[in-house]
């Protein structure tokens, strides 16, 4: 027996998870599972089976909901509850294709700031922004 298996109880949390947090990204994004379903390939009743956490997801399905979504699958995958998308796809920018110029690098750390500042005002209005809270802000 392999010692570094998850349990059954470890494996069901880890598909419920990965399944919410695909479930909030097409909700996010305002894709019905049957519009997911026709572009990804992937039936309708498995896209919902993921989603509810009651069917595991295949490697090549994950990859083609994480391009649908233009997310890593990084993110999908992080263990950790409070996994923010926006870390994960900033993460992977170095990988782009194409290098960002000088003046793109600029833009893209005055936006980094806009929303840093933008995240503050409403955390100061309202209290501090959970992570899912932020994915929607």
């Amino acid at each position: 027996m392999n010692d570094n298996a998850p349990s059954p109880a470890e494996d069901a949390d880890r598909r419920a998870r990965l399944g919410q947090r695909l479930k909030g990204t097409r909700e996010y994004l305002g894709l019905s599972q049957q519009q997911v379903a026709e572009r990804t390939g992937i039936v309708r009743s498995a896209v919902s089976d993921i989603e509810r956490g009651l069917r595991k997801v295949e490697v090549m399905e994950l990859q083609k909901l994480a391009r649908l979504y233009r997310l890593p699958a990084s993110y999908f995958l992080d263990e950790e509850e409070s996994a923010d998308a926006g870390e994960h796809a900033l993460a992977g920018l170095p990988r782009t294709g194409r290098p960002l110029s000088e003046g793109d690098r600029i833009e893209v750390a005055k936006f980094i700031q806009y929303l840093q500042a933008r995240r503050q005002a409403e955390e100061d209005e309202s209290g501090p922004v959970s992570p899912a809270q932020r994915g929607r802000a």
